[in-house]
């Protein structure tokens, strides 16, 4: 990954899968949301709830993938066109996550047991964004965010000072690679140009400017 682009550096989703019912008219509506990073994993959930739900009439679904959220499809599974997964794609796609609307890597399945009651096509609507934005409601979040990486080499002597001083600082610290010539510091910075102008300077502070920093990689992590 390029960590120059424009892409999105974080991004909200699911903490853990869960799970929400609720009756409207009889019928029952239940949503089951799920942590994904791929259309196949997603299917393989939506699939899987056929099995156990398989005296269910609807298993309606919704999902967005990818920090940018290009990836988003719905299926009504059965119900009038654009009654179910379309508003269930909207309460996820719409819904504010304190950070504005970045929810992703999430799929809704709504399972739907008929009630014999008819709901309309509003009602049907209406129906399947409330039971998704229920679920939402009572579901936990939090960011997921892409970390740049860079290496510094530091004289044995001088290691654990240097790694002691960079997480005071607030620095992401993965394992040091300790080499025959000197060690390796691993630093993780959030991926903007304005954190890593300020890890240059920082290190060079540290280091008395003999420190060599170098990019390394990118990679997402889960923020507490």
């Amino acid at each position: 990954m390029n960590s120059t682009d424009s892409r999105a550096s974080a991004y909200t989703t699911l903490s853990r899968d869960s799970v929400h019912e609720v009756e409207i008219k009889r019928s029952r509506f239940i949503t089951y949301l799920f942590r994904v990073e791929s259309e196949a994993q997603a299917r393989e959930h939506i699939a899987a709830l056929r099995k156990t739900h398989f005296d269910a009439r609807h298993h309606c679904s919704a999902f967005i993938l990818g920090p940018d959220r290009m990836i988003q499809r719905s299926n009504d599974d059965g119900e009038p066109s654009g009654t179910a997964g379309i508003p269930m794609l909207e309460a996820l796609a719409k819904r504010d996550t304190g950070r504005g609307t970045d929810l992703s890597d999430v799929l809704a399945v709504c399972v739907r047991y008929f009630g014999g009651i008819k709901l309309g096509a509003g009602g049907l609507v209406r129906a399947y964004s409330d039971s998704v934005s229920q679920a939402l409601e009572h579901s936990t979040l939090h960011v997921r965010q892409r970390l740049r990486i860079f290496t510094l080499p530091a004289p044995h002597a001088l290691a654990a000072r240097w790694e002691n001083e960079l997480r005071a600082a607030g620095y992401q610290l993965e394992p040091s690679v300790w080499e025959a010539a000197h060690a390796v510091l691993h630093i993780g910075i959030d991926d903007t140009e304005h954190d890593a102008g300020q890890l240059a300077a920082f290190t060079a502070a540290l280091t008395s400017g003999a420190g060599r920093l170098q990019p390394f990689d990118t990679k997402w992590v889960d923020l507490p």
